[in-house]
C-alpha cells in the first residue's frame, strides 16, 4: 500500500532517519512511537509530502488516495463545516465544485461536460456524501444546526473534531494521524478507537495515548537508532516485551531455553488478555501470530519517578463541604462534597476543565471558593502539579541544580552531587543539570515539578493533567509510580490509561452537583445509572 525506499532525512549535523526502508501494508493499523524528538512528527510529515526528505522517497500504490489530519485549525476558516469536511476527499470535492460552477452558469456547451461530470460523481457515491459528511459530524458530537456554521466561528476544541471528520471522510486507502485525540472528550475518544478499530485501509498515527494505542493498534513502529522496525502487537505489548527482552540482556548467563520459555509464556499470557478484551476483534488478534524473534530491548531511559512519604496518614484525608465556584456569572461546580479516607485515588472528572483547575486552585489556597469549606486531615502534607507551572520557572538566575535545591528538605539534600544524582534519575544528566530552568521545554517543566514533588514526600498528591507534554516513557513511568503510591491522590487526566488504573473512585464535578462513585473509571463511563444521571446534571 505504502512503501518508504532508502529514506533518509538530516538537519545540519543531525541525521534523523538513515536509509529507512519500511513497508505499512492494508489492513494494519501502525502506532509511531519514539523518544521525544526521534521524529514521528517529521516522519508523518515526509509521508503527506509537507516535508521533502534528504535522500529517498515514499511511493504510495497508483490508485490509492491518502488522506492527513490536518493540524493548521484556521486553514478552512472561510468555508462551512460540512463543506470542510467534504473537502476531505479532494477528487470527489474538485469534481462537485466544477459541477456546482457549470450548473450555476448552464449553457447547453455546459450539458456535456456536466454529464460527465454527474457520471465520476455517481461512481465516487458522490450523490451520498453530504449526508455521510453530516452523520460522521454527528457521531463527533458536532450537531447538525452547526453543519452550515463557518468553521471560523468555531471554538478551537470544535475544529479539530471537523478536521477528524474531513480526515476519515470518503474511506481513504491511508489515513496518517499525528495525535488525534487531542482536545477530544473520552466519548468521542472512544467512538475513535471502535471505528479505527474496524477500519479495513491503512493507518499510521502517532499518539501519547496508550489506551488508544492499544484500542486500534496492530502493529508498532518503533522509531530507534535512526531506523524503524515494525513490531506486532500493541503499545503495552511493545512496552512488556521490550522491558523483558532487556531483562533477559541483562542475565547473559541465563539458558536460551529458559529464555525462550519465558518469552513463550509472556505471549500466551498476553494473547489470553487480548482475546478477553472487549474490543477484541480480528485486527487486534495480531498478537497470536507474534515471532520471537521480533522481541528485542529498547534504547529507551525511563525517569525513575517514585513517591515516598515521610510519615504515613491517618483515616481523615480531607472533607469538603457544598464548595462551589464560578468564573464570570457562570458555575462552574456547586455543592460539592467530599469525605476522602486514607488510601482513597480519586480521578476528579468535568466536561470543563476550568472547573476541575478551579477545584485544585481552591483546596491549595490559591483562589477562594463562591461558597463552602474544605478541611486537610491534621496528619496530612500535600504536594500539588498544576495544569500552568510558568510561575515556577520566571528566575533566569537560576540553574536545574539551584532551581531543586529550593524545595530540599535536609542538609544532606544540598549536596550537589545529590541533588545532581536527583536530577540524572529523571533524565538530567551531566551539563544538562547546568541548564537555565527559563530554557526548558514543557515536557522538562513536568519533569523539574515531579522532582520538586517526589523531594516535599508528601502522603497527598494533588495532580491537574499530569501527563500534558510528557513523552510516553514518562507517562509510563509515572503512572506505574502512582500504582504503587502508598498515600493518597486527587488527579484529573485526559489519559483513559492513567484514569483506569489509578483511580479507585470517580468524583464528577458539575454545574448541578456531584457524583461521586467508589469504582473504576471504565465501570463509571459504562454504568447506565451514572450516564442518565450525568446528562440531568450538565442539562
Amino acid at each position: 500500500m505504502l512503501t518508504v525506499s532508502n529514506l533518509s532525512v538530516q538537519f545540519g549535523k543531525r541525521i534523523l532517519f538513515d536509509e529507512v526502508n519500511t513497508t505499512f501494508v492494508q489492513g494494519n493499523c501502525y502506532g509511531v512511537i519514539g523518544a521525544n524528538g526521534a521524529g514521528k512528527s517529521t516522519f508523518l510529515k515526509i509521508l503527506a509530502g509537507d516535508i521533502d526528505p534528504t535522500s529517498g522517497r515514499v511511493i504510495l500504490e497508483p490508485g490509492k488516495r491518502m488522506s492527513v489530519l490536518n493540524q493548521n485549525h484556521n486553514m478552512f476558516d472561510e468555508h462551512t463545516v460540512l463543506e470542510t469536511v467534504m473537502m476531505g476527499n479532494k477528487v470527489l470535492f474538485a469534481v462537485k465544485s466544477e459541477m456546482d460552477a457549470l450548473y450555476a452558469d448552464y449553457t447547453d456547451e455546459n450539458a456535456n461536460r456536466i454529464g460527465e461530470l454527474q457520471v465520476q460523481f455517481e461512481e465516487m457515491n458522490g450523490w451520498n456524501a453530504e449526508s455521510n459528511a453530516g452523520a460522521m459530524l454527528s457521531n463527533l458530537g458536532i450537531a447538525a444546526d452547526m453543519h452550515y456554521t463557518l468553521m471560523g466561528e468555531l471554538e478551537g476544541k470544535m475544529k479539530v473534531r471537523v478536521l477528524l471528520a474531513q480526515a476519515l471522510f470518503g474511506n481513504p486507502d491511508v489515513l496518517v494521524m499525528d495525535e488525534p485525540t487531542n482536545d477530544l472528550d473520552f466519548e468521542t475518544i472512544s467512538w475513535l478507537e471502535n471505528f479505527l478499530a474496524n477500519y479495513e485501509n491503512t493507518v499510521i498515527v502517532v499518539s501519547h495515548d496508550r489506551h488508544f494505542l492499544d484500542s486500534v493498534c496492530t502493529h508498532i513502529s518503533d522509531i530507534d537508532f535512526s531506523k524503524i522496525n515494525h513490531y506486532s502487537g500493541n503499545y503495552t505489548f511493545w512496552y512488556e516485551s521490550s522491558q523483558l527482552a532487556a531483562k533477559q540482556k541483562a542475565q547473559q548467563n541465563k539458558k536460551a531455553e529458559e529464555k525462550k520459555a519465558e518469552l513463550e509464556e509472556f505471549i500466551r499470557r498476553f494473547s489470553a488478555n487480548v482475546a478477553k478484551s472487549k474490543q477484541a476483534t480480528s485486527r487486534k488478534k495480531m498478537i497470536e501470530k507474534l515471532n520471537l524473534d521480533e522481541i528485542r530491548p529498547s534504547s529507551r531511559r525511563y525517569p525513575a519517578i517514585i513517591f515516598d512519604t515521610e510519615r504515613e496518614a491517618g483515616d481523615q484525608i480531607l472533607h469538603v463541604q457544598n464548595l462551589a465556584a464560578s468564573v464570570d456569572g457562570e458555575v462552574l461546580f456547586k455543592n460539592v462534597d467530599l469525605n476522602m479516607a486514607k488510601g482513597d485515588k480519586v480521578v476528579i472528572f468535568s466536561k470543563d476543565s476550568r472547573a476541575t483547575t478551579a477545584f485544585y486552585e481552591i483546596l491549595n489556597n490559591n483562589l477562594v471558593a463562591d461558597e463552602g469549606t474544605f478541611d486537610w486531615g491534621i496528619t496530612t502534607n500535600q504536594s500539588y502539579l498544576p495544569n500552568d507551572n510558568h510561575e515556577f520557572f520566571t528566575d533566569g538566575d537560576l540553574n536545574l541544580v539551584d532551581w531543586l535545591r529550593q524545595f530540599v528538605k535536609t542538609e544532606e539534600e544540598r549536596d550537589e552531587v545529590y541533588v545532581r544524582g536527583f536530577l540524572g534519575k529523571m533524565i538530567f544528566s551531566g551539563e544538562e543539570a547546568l541548564k537555565k530552568c527559563t530554557v526548558l521545554s514543557g515536557g522538562e517543566k513536568v519533569r523539574c515539578m515531579l522532582s520538586r514533588m517526589m523531594m516535599m514526600r508528601a502522603n497527598v498528591l494533588m495532580l491537574d493533567e499530569p501527563t500534558n507534554h510528557l513523552d510516553l516513557e514518562s507517562i509510563t513511568a509515572f503512572n506505574n509510580s502512582l500504582k504503587n503510591f502508598k498515600g493518597s491522590v486527587l488527579f484529573t487526566t485526559h489519559d483513559h490509561e492513567f484514569a483506569q488504573t489509578v483511580a479507585n473512585r470517580v468524583l464528577e464535578i458539575t454545574p448541578n452537583g456531584v457524583i461521586d462513585r467508589y469504582m473504576t473509571f471504565d465501570e463509571y463511563l459504562d454504568d447506565e445509572k451514572v450516564q442518565e444521571l450525568r446528562k440531568k446534571m450538565y442539562n
